[in-house]
C-alpha cells in the first residue's frame, strides 16, 4: 500500500487515531499565508474567504480566520488545533465521551469530510475528522 493519498497525491493517507492535520488562526490568511510560503515555502489551496490549506510542511494543515478573540482556541493562545483522523467518526465520539472528553463542536460537514471537536480531561480542545 502506498503512503500517498491517491486522491489530491499531497499527504500521507489517513492512519485511524493517529494525528493527521494541524490547523493555526489567523486574523490575517494573506499575511500568514505570505510569511508561511516565503520562509518555509508551503504551498496553499483557498477554501473561500475564511479557509486555506497548506501543503509541503511535514503535516498537512490549514490556516483560519479568527478576528475575534472568541474564535481563538480558548485554551492555547496561539489558536492551534490538532486534528486526528478516524475511520468511524461516531464510534470515536463515543469513546472520547466514555473517557471524560467532552464534545464542544458535534459533528458537521466540511469540504473532504465531516468531523468534531471535543475537550480532553486537562482542557486541550482537539478534533477529529474522518472523509466517509
Amino acid at each position: 500500500m502506498s503512503d500517498t493519498n491517491s486522491t489530491t497525491g499531497l499527504s500521507p493517507v489517513p492512519q485511524h487515531h493517529k494525528i493527521d492535520y494541524v490547523e493555526f488562526a489567523s486574523p490575517d490568511l494573506a499575511i500568514a499565508c505570505a510569511f508561511f510560503g516565503a520562509v518555509f515555502g508551503w504551498r496553499f489551496t483557498e477554501y473561500g474567504a475564511d479557509y486555506i490549506a497548506f501543503h509541503g510542511a511535514g503535516l498537512e494543515g490549514g490556516l483560519y480566520r479568527a478576528d475575534r478573540p472568541d474564535q481563538v482556541n480558548r485554551f492555547e493562545k496561539s489558536g492551534s488545533i490538532i486534528v486526528f483522523y478516524s475511520r468511524d467518526l461516531e464510534a470515536s465520539q463515543r469513546l472520547i465521551r466514555q473517557h471524560g472528553g467532552k464534545v464542544v463542536k458535534p459533528i458537521f460537514s466540511f469540504p473532504g469530510g465531516r468531523r468534531f471537536h471535543f475537550m480532553e480531561p486537562t482542557g486541550n480542545e482537539l478534533a477529529i475528522w474522518s472523509d466517509s
